[in-house]
């Protein structure tokens, strides 16, 4: 094998249509665009127009709504709290909080708060002070001897 033996394999490419090139290219006059109108023009882009009729996205009923005072939790599992009280990330004697958790490298950020919830086992006694806990989350980590501190609206639901 040489260079000048290298080439591309057979239909890897193919040549680009030459329009407008003469009745004969088969291509030519109107380059498959049809007859006038306004698609035979340059530079249109009709997406979503159906020529009048009422378009589908305007036929579909609406759906749902979204709730603009909705809060967005990041949400911790047990395991990864574990995880990093193993690796000495987290103190176990000070309170477990989203500071201390985006400190730790355990969350990249807490948005509205830290829920924790029940995946995995929590051996370590460890106080935290949350946003939000599943319930699991709360028997496992009494379990362990630790403790949870939640605000008082939550408590309240």
């Amino acid at each position: 094998m040489k260079l000048n033996d290298l080439r591309d394999n057979d239909g890897a490419t193919h040549s680009k249509k030459r329009l407008g090139r003469g009745i004969g290219s088969g291509s030519g006059k109107t380059a498959g665009r049809g007859v006038k109108g306004q698609k035979a023009r340059s530079g249109v882009a009709i997406n979503g127009f159906e020529g009048g009729q009422m378009p589908l996205y305007r036929r579909l009923p609406k759906r749902g709504f979204n709730n603009i005072f909705a809060k967005s939790f990041t949400v911790v599992s047990l395991a990864k709290i574990q995880a990093a009280v193993d690796a000495k990330k987290l103190d176990v004697k000070a309170a477990v909080t989203a500071e201390a958790l985006v400190a730790a490298g355990v969350i990249r950020r807490a948005k509205d708060g830290v829920r924790v919830l029940s995946d995995g086992e929590l051996k370590a006694k460890l106080s935290f002070d949350v946003a939000g806990a599943s319930k699991a989350a709360i028997e496992k980590i009494e379990k362990a001897g630790g403790s949870v501190k939640l605000p008082e609206a939550a408590a309240a639901e």
